[in-house]
């Protein structure tokens, strides 16, 4: 006897599982904020990033740039670079 109404339900069930696990990638995406970073070097800095493809420049020593949060992690290992508690360009 073939039951093949019951493929069409598991189906169902793993595209809810595939929607149910976008939504908790966003929510944890939206904890994560962009945060301004400030240039402690002497000269200039050109940082190009792997995750956004983004450039990001500062000109002068103090300069600060507005970081994407998904580029906040690899920004945060540049030695010359300093992320800013208060998170605002004053």
């Amino acid at each position: 006897m073939c039951n093949c109404g019951n493929k069409s339900n598991d189906y169902a069930t793993s595209g809810s599982f595939v929607q149910n696990n976008r939504k908790e990638e966003t929510q944890k995406a939206s904890a994560v904020q962009d945060s301004y970073f400030e240039y402690t070097g002497k000269t200039d800095l050109t940082v190009t990033r792997n995750v956004s493809g983004k450039r990001y420049r500062y000109s002068e020593p103090g300069d600060k740039q507005l970081i994407y949060f998904r580029d906040v992690a690899g920004m945060m290992r540049v030695p010359v670079l300093r992320l800013m508690q208060e998170n605002i360009i004053q």
